[in-house]
């Protein structure tokens, strides 16, 4: 067992045990699914625009070599700086190098997972740098020296007095735990940051090739100060962010919105194509776009799994995950957690090593029927399970499986095998939960079901006289 699956396992323990996270939590994602069905209601159609956004982004993905080259040209003809990183160290030294041409002392960042999937913050406050997370959920994580607890709520987890007292303590404002009077608290500490800033950064939700454009959509208006602001403004994000033409936006922003938060349509959408042109107002001097692949092409050869790049990050497959809402964001011990994130994550940092996420899955198919562009979450799950058994197997499991396989072809054994059952159970009822019980990783949370007196074999034998 690997050092990740012994901490996972030791954190799940530790969550599943803790009711009052379990209570915020359900009621967090119960409000949400309120909202999220009501607003599923008012397309006409549902599964008919999932159907279109797969279809849109298969398009994307298996002509990924295409349209990348598209939005690299449409960006560069605009004055853009486009740079390419192989893994997340080359994206944040390209970063790092912009910083030093620019002799920064200070970045503000709109949220963006894809930094922290390369540890960007680490590496930028290790050169020297003050980095300021401007999204409030990630404000808040960062004043508590977290990472995020979930994609598209980062600090979902924490009540409004945690925060309260998390900003008395830190920024020595805290008037109330009203919601509007903390937003009031955290907004007082950003705009200084805003205006001092030498450096915005920002992520994209999503790429256009056809106009060479970035989509980035957001609640608080803070990306848009990111960008605005700041003389400099660098983008980080994934290969497979791209779509092929403007007007796909018309289906995933709204179907973005509504699986993500329950809303219509976020309440900022903005696009970004090139710096400051001539004659207009704002926007910065400089604009980089850094392409992080970063295992994602060994993603993209693999045609079994190749749709789980069609993920929009909207989180809906996390919030309905019931080993999510159980053990929390931080048990994952991961950028990306839940479904999606046991299915990526084994192949973004090492199949062996995170091959437990897989396994911490009840199957039951709701991220799969959840996920707005149809990615078939739970059936990945079971091939990320058989890759790794049939890449490193198990002795004594390949073992045991090789014996129950010479057994059951054989009816004298499998008969004997039943009335050695029969006769082990009780023995079995002793000595459950210690380190004797052979079924102990089975019986510390479940019984095991009575075997029956007799098998449906030998009482039909009976009954045939």
């Amino acid at each position: 067992m690997s050092t990740f699956a012994s901490q996972f396992l030791k954190q799940a323990r530790v969550m599943t045990a803790d009711l009052r996270h379990r209570k915020i939590i359900r009621t967090a994602l119960t409000n949400y699914e309120i909202v999220r069905d009501k607003r599923k209601g008012a397309f006409q159609s549902w599964e008919s625009a999932r159907q279109a956004a797969a279809e849109t982004k298969w398009e994307a993905v298996n002509h990924l070599d295409k349209y990348l080259v598209e939005l690299v040209s449409k960006l560069e003809a605009r004055g853009t700086k486009v740079h390419w990183a192989s893994t997340g160290a080359q994206a944040s030294e390209i970063i790092l190098q912009i910083v030093r041409d620019k002799q920064a002392r200070s970045v503000i960042k709109s949220k963006s997972m894809t930094s922290e999937e390369v540890h960007l913050n680490a590496a930028l406050e290790k050169a020297g740098l003050e980095v300021v997370e401007s999204d409030l959920g990630e404000f808040i994580m960062q004043l508590r020296d977290e990472p995020p607890y979930h994609i598209v709520f980062p600090s979902m987890h924490l009540t409004r007095g945690e925060i309260k007292d998390l900003f008395q303590r830190e920024l020595g404002d805290a008037p109330s735990d009203s919601p509007e009077e903390l937003t009031m608290v955290a907004r007082r500490a950003l705009r200084k940051k805003y205006l001092t800033a030498d450096i915005g950064f920002t992520g994209a939700n999503f790429a256009i090739a056809e106009t060479g454009m970035i989509s980035i959509t957001e609640n608080e208006g803070n990306a848009r100060l990111t960008s605005a602001l700041p003389k400099t403004m660098v983008s980080l994000l994934g290969i497979e962010k791209v779509l092929p033409r403007l007007e796909d936006l018309a289906l995933f922003l709204p179907m973005l919105a509504t699986a993500g938060t329950g809303q219509a349509l976020t309440c900022y959408n903005t696009m970004y194509g090139g710096p400051r042109q001539p004659g207009e107002s704002d926007g910065p001097e400089e604009f980089h776009v850094i392409l992080l692949d970063n295992h994602r092409t060994e993603l993209l050869a693999d045609a079994e799994q190749r749709d789980a790049l069609h993920c929009i990050r909207c989180g809906a497959c996390l919030n309905a995950c019931p080993i999510f809402r159980n053990v929390g964001g931080h048990t994952y011990a991961t950028t990306y957690s839940g479904p999606i994130g046991s299915v990526i994550t084994p192949h973004l940092r090492g199949l062996q090593d995170w091959k437990h996420l897989s396994n911490a899955s009840s199957l039951c198919g709701g991220c799969t029927e959840a996920c707005p562009v149809k990615i078939d979450l739970h059936h990945h799950l079971l091939q990320n399970r058989r890759n790794a058994a049939t890449e490193e197997p198990a002795f004594f499991e390949r073992s045991l499986y090789q014996i129950f396989g010479f057994v059951a072809n054989r009816p004298a054994l499998w008969a004997v095998a039943k009335k050695l059952g029969r006769f082990g159970q009780p023995l079995q009822n002793l000595v459950k939960g210690t380190a004797l019980d052979p079924a102990k990783a089975w019986t510390q949370t479940r019984d095991l079901p009575p075997m029956p007196k007799e098998s449906f074999k030998d009482w039909w034998q009976k009954r045939k006289g």
